[in-house]
């Protein structure tokens, strides 16, 4: 904090350093010549010191950033955005103080340590390393043939500029981070001083809750003397009665018994023809896959499979079947299925493991690898010697020989169906029984081979339908939830009992945030909690909200405002703070002046030892974590004895029974860059966080979004 308090008031020696080493430089002007900076047009999505953000400029970040990623919610993506934005507003202020930017050279050599950038083919030189001119060549093309894709480059590049120049920063502080070779002494002894000791541990539980009054004035002093630790953002409590969308037992019955009547033939009228019709059902089809595609929801699938890639709760009955044979109707998941059993493939998948000794100059061979196609075939037949040995272990030689990527595995290649591999390497899994172990050579090298297992293959065809509501039932849901938003409305009968009359389930969800989208049990529901967030919500307020599958019935059931936590709501963390504190005067108070036998005896509890501590991991083996206790031993000498002392989980006395001293060290410095490098570390979460507290943010998500 220090370094920070210093940089923000600006000494004159920094400003100094950073006017010499920097120059002011905008790679826009470089490359582009342009101006994204867009003007703040509008209203603002946030204000940051004063400085706001223009809600039409952050909408156009949120859109090119809703288009670059995996499909995350729209709430997600504003609020990645948001916090990015606060970040580079409060990091930008800083700049702007400090007068910190970057130049040309500076930014080029940034845009090179950036993977996407270095590491691609367009930007590298003959050599493979990235090239600047080319970049630079790159961004002007991009300008004048692709306008879409420059502007999102724009946007990148003062996202790039960005990081350069919060690395600058950070780096500037990081230059005055250091520790001494005396911290690195006192951090080596933290860790490697060893204590044991024996105690005495009157624990807090030994006194009962319920003989501690505390006074709901006592809790707000608590809460007035720890604001940092109660200050809450606003937030809402809701409960709801969910009422999904899902097919009733009759829908089950009715998509069974349609599918059941597609399994045999059928005798049609044919008003064409005058004629009875016979329709061939699913047993009896010669054309599998178009009666699936007329009938199926699953369309025919013609690839064989083995039995671990068919359901793990039906892969047996299947298995068993014989060609032609039908297994069914079953239900699998949402679905009622019919199988047919189409084809079978005996050994059709075999388990093999390899392994793999290559050579110079053979396929995808290493290139560190320089042995020749001579010595690679002497080594294979010297490993396919081992391997046939009967106390033999493959996965080891693998593992240790191997210069596949199977190697780590133990040569392990899984199952695989013919024509996957290689037709030496196919021909030889295929064509010799379990347990075989051989030597094949193909374009990558000499492979020593073992047939681990062999399994038989089959096709099916399914015959699906999806168990979805009927119309009735999705009718009866929607009058269900009207009535019962309706009768909840007007009773003058609690929700929960309402909905205990009704037998449904309500569901609480506490401390809704504005920003927040996912609700427990309901998902991405953005609506409700814009609704219970609204002004003219007030508590009590029920609503039914339409969502997909179903149906909620939502009432606001508490507020809370922005500010410092109410007594009630701060009680149930405050309450166990301050009994602990009562708890731990008593017993000090009680047991005064008193020897650690005495106390004891008196308590009615055992003299407890434990060894080999360390203030570094300061546990009491069946106590739990304890660093004060831990670290009162280790300020002590040996054979003296500790006045009493409160810890976590109670009050404390203990005598020091052996210090093991540290081997002194001829040199402290590995543990002072070790302490060094961990603050380092926490320098950018850190400052950050320092000037993000500091910071006056007026956030206004839940407005726009």
């Amino acid at each position: 904090m220090a370094i920070l308090e210093n940089i923000r008031k600006r000494t004159t020696v920094l400003i100094l350093i950073i006017g010499l080493a920097l120059f002011a430089f905008v790679i826009s002007g470089v490359f582009t010549n342009g101006d994204v900076s867009g003007g703040k047009v509008g209203s603002s999505i946030a204000e940051i010191n004063g400085e706001e953000i223009s809600i039409d400029a952050f909408r156009q970040k949120v859109d090119v950033a809703s288009r670059r990623s995996a499909n995350p919610s729209t709430m997600q993506t504003v609020n990645q955005v948001y916090e990015q934005e606060v970040r580079n507003a409060i990091l930008g202020q800083q700049f702007e103080e400090l007068g910190v930017d970057i130049e040309q050279d500076q930014i080029l050599n940034y845009i090179g340590t950036i993977p996407s950038y270095s590491q691609s083919p367009q930007f590298q030189n003959e050599s493979g390393v990235f090239d600047q001119n080319k970049f630079r060549n790159f961004i002007a093309e991009l300008k004048t043939n692709n306008p879409e894709q420059y502007n999102l480059w724009l946007q990148d590049e003062q996202a790039i500029i960005q990081s350069a120049k919060q690395q600058t920063y950070f780096n500037l502080i990081r230059a005055g981070i250091g520790a001494t070779l005396k911290e690195g002494e006192f951090d080596y002894k933290l860790a490697n001083d060893k204590m044991d000791i024996k105690y005495v541990r009157i624990p807090f539980t030994s006194i009962a809750d319920s003989t501690i009054a505390v006074s709901k004035s006592e809790i707000q002093s608590y809460i007035n003397e720890h604001k940092k630790d109660f200050r809450q953002e606003p937030a809402r409590d809701i409960q709801f009665v969910y009422f999904q969308e899902k097919p009733s037992v009759e829908d089950e019955n009715a998509v069974k018994e349609e599918i059941a009547k597609l399994i045999e033939d059928a005798v049609e009228y044919n008003e064409q023809t005058d004629k009875t019709d016979t329709i061939a059902g699913f047993r009896t089809t010669n054309d599998i896959a178009a009666f699936l595609d007329r009938n199926s929801d699953i369309k025919f699938d013609t690839i064989y499979k083995s039995k671990r890639e068919l359901p793990a709760k039906f892969a047996d009955t299947l298995m068993s079947l014989k060609v032609g044979d039908l297994y069914g109707p079953y239900r699998d998941g949402d679905y009622f299925k019919v199988s047919r059993m189409v084809g079978r493939k005996p050994n059709g998948s075999v388990k093999a493991s390899h392994i793999l000794i290559t050579y110079e100059g053979a396929d995808r061979a290493n290139p560190d690898i320089t042995r020749t196609k001579e010595e690679a075939e002497a080594e294979a037949k010297r490993l396919l010697a081992e391997a046939r040995k009967k106390d033999a272990k493959f996965v080891e030689l693998a593992r240790d020989n191997s210069d596949g990527p199977s190697a780590p595995n133990g040569g392990d290649l899984g199952y695989f169906q013919e024509g996957r591999m290689v037709p030496e390497f196919n021909d030889f899994a295929f064509q010799n029984s379990v347990g075989t172990i051989g030597m094949v050579e193909t374009s990558f090298g000499f492979h020593v081979i073992k047939i681990d297992d062999k399994q038989d293959i089959v096709q099916i065809a399914t015959l699906a339908r999806e168990i979805e509501p009927s119309e009735e039932t999705t009718s009866k849901l929607f009058t269900d939830a009207t009535k019962f938003e309706m009768n909840s409305i007007e009773s003058d009968k609690a929700f929960g009992d309402l909905a205990k009359e009704n037998k449904y389930v309500v569901r609480p969800v506490n401390k809704v945030k504005a920003t927040d989208e996912n609700l427990p049990g309901l998902g991405e529901q953005r609506s409700i909690v814009q609704w219970a967030f609204n002004e003219e919500t007030q508590i009590g307020d029920i609503k039914r909200f339409d969502l997909v599958g179903g149906y909620a019935v939502v009432q606001l059931t508490k507020t809370y405002d922005e500010g410092l936590m109410s007594v009630e709501d701060a009680s149930a963390i405050v309450l166990p703070k301050i009994r602990k504190e009562r708890k731990a005067e008593q017993i000090i108070a009680a047991n005064k002046g008193k020897s650690i036998d005495d106390l004891a005896k008196d308590n009615n509890v055992s003299v407890s030892t434990a060894t080999a501590l360390t203030v570094k991991s300061p546990t009491i083996p069946g106590a739990g974590s304890e660093p004060a206790v831990v670290g009162t031993a280790f300020a002590m000498k040996e054979g003296t004895t500790s006045g009493l002392i409160e810890g976590n989980t109670g009050v404390y006395m203990l005598t020091v029974t052996k210090r093991t001293e540290a081997p002194k060290l001829d040199n402290y410095s590995t543990y002072a860059n070790a302490v060094k490098s961990s603050r380092e570390a926490r320098v950018s979460t850190a400052v950050y966080q320092a000037l993000k507290d500091a910071a006056e943010v007026e956030d206004n998500r839940a407005v726009f979004y």
